[in-house]
């Protein structure tokens, strides 16, 4: 990739010589012995592959910076849960190519062989160390996503997710191992993107927006949402991070759609998103009063908008258009096949014109893994909440 600026480079070598330094000196055990994934497109990585669907990114310029090259993930590179994966042997940070080696890896951090595996292609004995269910262009709602064709929505993920524990349970041997196994598992759940970008904000396609109110129709999503996580709750799931929904109205597609100057955000979106998070904060609150229960809320909104306030600081210089995409910011479309990415996507908030790139996964997942402000989460951060 591009060249990097000095000073970016020198911080980020010298945080992970230390990583690299604690890394050789202890091999610890892994901090959770499974990790289970459920969202959309912003951290599938190949549930979406078979199904017939226009919501796919198994094709290049997708993955240009993964070492496996295009496997259904909707970056150039990691996606934030990537980034953050506690069974993965390395957190890769290529972001820039011309870094020395200890840019590119942190060698078995925390213990264990490779990324987790998407439901779709797991065996079963990877169940016992978690699968992916997220797929893109899924929502809470049913309906979601529906005009771009096949997608698992969050109740058919929470369907999958009930099969792999009837799999750890046969493997296990009874409920009773199952149960204490999972309680120690890490769960993320990323959902409502979709509900708003392609269900709530396109009339053409569904009525939500003439039938529900901002208002009523996060507090149907949150409903939605609180049932199926319930379900989960029944299923072993303890330890549960609800990821919020970021600034979608922020995009490089809403920029080009509804935008005047292609750069001012879309504060009728975002205003809705944010009325669904707050429900989010009460959802962990609710749920942390249930035995054994350890929920948090990952503030995605708020750290997206520190990173757009100063993205210099970041390591940043383009936040409103598409590293790659067609039209108005490179928002109209996502990376169309084998089309020519830009060459410093570093550099780039935002890959198409939807997902975030590799270089603003990584950032979001630092900060949902170790909280950088005491916003970030609601009430711990991913590391603490491995520790309970």
């Amino acid at each position: 990739m591009g060249r990097c600026a000095c000073a970016w480079q020198m911080v980020v070598v010298g945080a992970l010589a230390v990583l690299v330094a604690a890394a050789t000196t202890a091999r610890a055990a892994p901090q959770v012995p499974c990790y289970f994934i459920f969202g959309d497109s912003l951290v599938d990585n190949g549930n979406n592959n078979f199904i017939v669907s226009m919501a796919r990114a198994n094709y290049p310029p997708y993955g240009i910076d993964f070492a496996g090259g295009p496997t259904g993930r909707f970056s150039n590179g990691l996606t934030t849960v990537d980034a953050i994966d506690p069974l993965a042997t390395y957190m890769r940070v290529p972001l820039f190519a011309s870094c020395p080696s200890v840019c590119m890896h942190v060698a078995k951090l925390l213990g264990f062989d490779d990324f987790v595996p998407p439901f779709s292609g797991a065996s079963s004995q990877q169940l016992l160390r978690g699968a992916n269910f997220a797929s893109a262009a899924a929502g809470i709602r049913e309906e979601t996503g529906q005009q771009l064709g096949g997608r698992i929505s969050f109740s058919g993920q929470v369907q999958n997710y009930q099969s792999a524990v009837q799999e750890v349970i046969s493997i296990l041997g009874d409920e009773g191992s199952a149960a204490t196994h999972l309680s120690r598992c890490i769960f993320t759940v990323g959902m409502g993107s979709n509900d708003y970008l392609n269900n709530y904000f396109m009339p053409a396609f569904y009525s939500t927006g003439s039938q529900y109110t901002p208002e009523q129709y996060a507090e149907s999503l949150a409903d939605d949402y609180s049932r199926l996580l319930q379900v989960m709750y029944r299923y072993g799931a303890r330890k549960v991070a609800l990821i919020g929904v970021g600034q979608v109205g922020c995009s490089p597609n809403e920029l080009a759609q509804r935008s005047a100057n292609g750069v001012t955000c879309v504060e009728q979106i975002n205003a809705a998103v944010r009325m669904f998070n707050r429900r989010l904060v009460g959802l962990v609150d609710r749920f942390n009063k249930l035995p054994g229960a350890h929920f948090t809320y990952i503030n995605i909104y708020g750290i997206f908008d520190d990173i757009l306030r100063s993205p210099g600081a970041h390591g940043l210089k383009v936040t409103n258009a598409g590293c790659c995409g067609v039209g108005r910011n490179n928002g109209q479309v996502t990376c169309l096949p084998f089309q020519m990415p830009c060459a410093n996507r570093h550099e780039y908030l935002f890959w198409d014109a939807f997902h975030p790139t590799e270089a603003a996964n990584v950032l979001v997942a630092q900060r949902t893994y170790s909280a950088k402000l005491a916003s970030d989460v609601h009430p711990v951060d991913l590391r603490t909440l491995a520790r309970l």
